[in-house]
Formats: C-alpha cells, sequence, structure tokens
C-alpha cells in the first residue's frame, strides 16, 4: 500500500512541476516579433559564477544547499534594450581584477550606454542570439542573450576587468512609458 501512496505522490509532484513550467510558454511568434524590433527586457532568475571560490564560500555557509546557482527571483535585476539605450541592472559574484576599493556603485553591472552595436541571428530550432557589443563602457567587452522560443532567456557577460558571470531568466516585452503631462 505504502509503494501506490509513493507512485501517487510522484506523480501528483509531476504533474505539478510540469503545470508550472507550461504556463510560462510565450508563443514563438511573439518572441521573434520582441527580438525583431530590439525592443525587449531580460529579467534575471538566476545567478550562475564561474569563480570557484565564490561557490566554495557558499556552500560553507549555514544551511545552504551545494548549488552553484544564485536565486534572484523577486528582484528587479535586468537588462533593458531599446534602439537608443541599453540598461543594465545586475548583481556580480566572483573575483575582480582592478577593484576600487569603497566604491560600491561598481560591485555589480549597472550601467546605461547609448553606443552599443546589436547583432542577432536566429538557429534552426527557433533560437535567437542576440549579440551586444557595448562600446562607451570600459568594464564590459560584449554581452550574449541566448532566447528561446518559449521566453526563456540565458545570458552571460564578458567582462575587461571580471571573471565571466551568466544568468537565467526570461525576456518581455518593454513596456511603452506615457509622457507626462
Amino acid at each position: 500500500m505504502k509503494k501506490y501512496i509513493s507512485i501517487i505522490f510522484i506523480f501528483g509532484f509531476l504533474m505539478i512541476f510540469q503545470n508550472s513550467f507550461a504556463q510560462t510558454k510565450v508563443d514563438p511568434s511573439t518572441i521573434s516579433g520582441i527580438v525583431d524590433a530590439e525592443d525587449f527586457s531580460f529579467r534575471a532568475e538566476r545567478a550562475t559564477p564561474t569563480n570557484y571560490d565564490v561557490i566554495n564560500v557558499m556552500n560553507s555557509l549555514p544551511n545552504t544547499t551545494s548549488t552553484r546557482m544564485l536565486d534572484l527571483a523577486g528582484s528587479n535585476y535586468s537588462i533593458d534594450l531599446k534602439k537608443d539605450k541599453l540598461e543594465v541592472y545586475l548583481p556580480y559574484f566572483g573575483r575582480v581584477f582592478n577593484p576600487s576599493y569603497g566604491n560600491t556603485d561598481k560591485t555589480g553591472y549597472r550601467f546605461t550606454s547609448k553606443d552599443f552595436l546589436v547583432s542577432k541571428t536566429q538557429g534552426k530550432k527557433g533560437k535567437w542570439i542576440v549579440k551586444i557589443k557595448v562600446n562607451d563602457q570600459s568594464t564590459v567587452d560584449e554581452i550574449i542573450i541566448e532566447i528561446f522560443k518559449n521566453g526563456r532567456a540565458f545570458t552571460s557577460i564578458r567582462s575587461n576587468d571580471r571573471q565571466p558571470i551568466s544568468y537565467d531568466g526570461f525576456i518581455s516585452k518593454n513596456i511603452e512609458e506615457k509622457e507626462k503631462l
């Protein structure tokens, strides 16, 4: 009897888990339109540092799991891409090669750029790869966003003075701001 109850419990858990992922599905044509217009926001849900010192410190903290991913859900960490402006507000976990002591503005990726180049390619299965080359920031070299046809996205940032870091999240269309009268 216990065997059947555990099977039913596992089956029910899998159905709930599968339904939660099905609710985040977006129409692939909507994703293509957003990427073509170069007017979207990437919302970060998890960060994945590549520095093993950071991972070891995270794993040594009491009451933590030994996972490499840092949960950012519920935060406002994002990359907002518009035709004339790129706004980046993301945390950073890892090694900085040229630190500026006492300057808390440089602890993460927080900048606005007006001089950047966007190149995008679409793969065979509907996956988009958007590369953003930032020209007016000395620390960030390139931002690469892989966008899947269900709206999920994977972002990696290559920097001149830091180890690489990646983020997992989703994209959405930018909300148009109404002009104040």
